[in-house]
């Protein structure tokens, strides 16, 4: 059996839904590859994040001249925007190596003491979806963590025994896509806590010269520009996009990324001027041409896409929301102005009743309204 951190991270959301839409900012197993190839090697190398960048580079820089690991760290934010690379990169920068394995994939406390015992010092540990991890593993990790030191239970009942077993001093990162999911006494033991924001249109484009650079591909910058304006903020779907459109520019055309091959490209592939893809336009229209802008419930709104409500309220939604197209209200969703002209639909007459709308909630995709169903 391979050890915990020897086992691939999935590209699965957390109810098991995968997606395969060109401007999903889920990874799966293969894209993985790829992402390793394009990934920094250094905070200098590091594109965006200036607060986050600039902040680690302080305690990185500090526990170097002091001789010691760096506190733990923590990086919050929705997936795709760089947590993994700057994990890998804080072992680059310490000299050390990385383990790398999973919140789900810590199943039992065992299998989390089994790869702390491995750990040489200065090693760097990074748990992605750390806010998944087994109870019982979180608990072992608060000792470990602070005291660098496990209590190993041999046998069971009354005549088990704790046993402590030293392990080196170590750096835990932790990545997480929903940092209020964290436990307290969990959240609490990270010396550097770094919120990842989206990437402003700008910084993708230099995101995609650089990956365009290592890919060998030909990209002109109102071709980036074009790229970057449908990735939603965000790198990773930014780079997706890219191979796409690379794939489209040595088939169909003479190999050049410019606007119009992106925007042919792009067109092809069904994504659209703001980065909505074919399911993201499937629940605007059916919001607004069957229920009249809403509002609807989000399982009778899944029904008329032909889809899963977890799809809808964890794929589709965050982003919605976040562009101004869709808001949640105590009787479900309703869709914005915005929404209305995107889809070339006439605004009602008396503009659109958004009263009652919730503010957007704390983890994207996530609700606590409760939704009316008609």
């Amino acid at each position: 059996m391979s050890a915990p951190f020897d086992r691939s991270l999935t590209g699965e959301l957390e109810s098991g839904i995968s997606r395969d839409f060109g401007v999903s900012p889920q990874a799966g197993d293969e894209e993985r590859v790829v992402e390793s190839a394009l990934r920094p090697h250094s905070l200098h190398d590091f594109i965006g994040q200036p607060k986050v960048a600039r902040q680690l580079a302080l305690v990185l820089e500090g526990a170097k001249r002091r001789g010691r690991p760096p506190d733990h760290v923590l990086l919050s934010g929705p997936p795709g925007l760089g947590k993994t690379s700057l994990a890998l990169i804080i072992g680059s920068e310490l000299g050390t190596s990385v383990k790398i394995t999973s919140g789900p994939a810590i199943e039992r406390s065992g299998d989390l003491a089994a790869m702390l015992s491995n750990l040489g010092p200065g090693d760097v540990l990074f748990i992605d979806e750390i806010h998944r991890i087994a109870r019982p593993a979180e608990e072992l990790l608060y000792m470990a963590m602070e005291d660098f030191r496990v209590d190993v239970v041999v046998g069971k009942g009354p005549g088990a025994t704790a046993i402590p077993l030293e392990i080196s001093p170590f750096t835990l990162v932790g990545a997480t896509t929903r940092a209020g999911l964290l436990t307290g006494p969990l959240r609490d033991r990270f010396g550097f806590v770094g919120q990842m924001e989206f990437y402003e249109p700008a910084e993708l484009q230099l995101v995609l010269a650089r990956s365009a650079e290592l890919l060998g591909v030909e990209l002109t910058d109102d071709g980036s520009a074009e790229i970057a304006g449908r990735s939603r903020g965000t790198p990773r779907i930014a780079n997706r996009l890219l191979r796409r459109v690379r794939d489209y520019a040595e088939v169909e055309a003479d190999g050049r990324v410019t606007r119009a091959v992106a925007r042919a490209a792009l067109a092809l592939y069904d994504v659209d001027d703001l980065g909505l893809d074919r399911l993201d336009r499937a629940v605007l229209e059916a919001l607004v041409v069957r229920f009249s802008g809403g509002p609807v419930g989000v399982s009778t709104l899944a029904v008329a896409v032909g889809e899963e409500p977890s799809t809808v309220e964890e794929v589709c939604e965050p982003f919605l929301v976040r562009a101004g197209l869709l808001a949640r209200t105590p009787r479900g969703r309703v869709a914005t102005e915005a929404a209305w002209r995107h889809l070339g639909h006439p605004v009602p007459r008396g503009g659109i009743p958004l009263g009652g709308v919730t503010a957007v909630p704390r983890d994207p995709g996530a609700s606590s309204e409760p939704l009316f169903d008609a």
